[in-house]
């Protein structure tokens, strides 16, 4: 499944039923009166957290999004039947933008939450609601209302416990692997991993979710090599987990290198929490390993 995590999608409310005008008109009954029902609801378009979500590619290939109206009310004072909501699942961590994609409407940052991006429109009422001890035969009845309409952002910022982060083939997605249940793409080359990806690990009766980041390269903040689309990602990761590649000839090089990219997307990020882990020992000389 390919990584999407920005998308720009337009949503439509279902229109409101239109109230009936119906008369009552059945064999010797002289006097039918109104009976004319309401019309229902319309369908409102609702988003809701889903675990098993890590995506947004769904709704690159399907970005209109329409609920259902309500239906027309009809004689024996029969309301319309309402509109179906229609609910979009989106991964955790998905935050909802405004037309701008700057404003920010909604943050789902727990599994289950739901947002309602547009209201149905309300269902008109009948002719039998505008009876009255004077007017004993209204025709007047009122249409449905519109439902709303949007086109809104939907930008997907990783939520992880903890993050892992480091340059190309520091053995990111092998640590991932080892440790949760996710099956990473492993390789021997820069640049195995395009998309961020996520595992969870059981420690202690808890599960932590832990996020394998894209290696970061000098200039990432300015969008050099995989850029700054993944930078975004490391800020909704409680900790992180700097791993670097033993065998690289200036460690303290390959630390900065990194730690200074973060500082300069963010001075946040440079102020998480931090582990620091060697990977790749058993690649060294048994001699070399005193030394480092």
């Amino acid at each position: 499944m390919k990584f999407l995590d920005q998308v720009k999608i337009y949503v439509k409310a279902g229109n409101g039923g239109d109230g009936s005008p119906s008369f009552r008109r059945e064999k010797f009954i002289e006097f039918g009166g109104p009976d004319g029902g309401d019309g229902g609801n319309g369908g409102s378009i609702i988003f809701k957290a889903e675990r098993n979500l890590n995506t947004l590619i769904d709704y690159r290939y399907q970005q209109h999004h329409k609920a259902k109206r309500g239906e027309n009310g009809s004689g024996q004072n029969r309301t319309g039947k309402s509109g179906d909501n229609l609910v979009l699942k989106v991964p955790l961590g998905t935050q909802v933008f405004e037309e701008d994609n700057k404003t920010l409407i909604y943050d789902f940052v727990k599994i289950g939450d739901e947002f309602v991006a547009a209201n149905g429109g309300k269902g008109g009422l009948g002719n039998t609601r505008f009876k009255s001890s004077t007017n004993r035969a209204p025709k007047k009845f009122t249409k449905g209302t519109i439902g709303e309409e949007f086109t809104i952002w939907l930008q997907l910022k990783t939520i992880a416990d903890i993050g892992i982060i480091g340059l190309p083939n520091a053995g990111k997605s092998s640590l991932l692997a080892a440790i949760t249940n996710a099956n990473p793409k492993i390789a021997n080359y820069q640049f195995t991993t395009l998309n961020p990806n996520l595992g969870v690990a059981s420690y202690d009766d808890k599960e932590i979710t832990i996020a394998d980041i894209p290696g970061l390269v000098e200039g990432a903040h300015k969008g050099t090599g995989l850029g700054i689309q993944f930078l975004k990602h490391i800020e909704r990761c409680k900790s992180l987990l700097h791993l670097i590649d033993i065998t690289n000839k200036d460690i303290k090089k390959s630390y900065n290198q990194v730690k200074n990219e973060l500082k300069n997307y963010s001075s946040k990020l440079s102020k998480k929490r931090e582990l620091i882990v060697l990977n790749k020992t058993d690649l060294l000389k048994k001699g070399n390993r005193k030394n480092h």
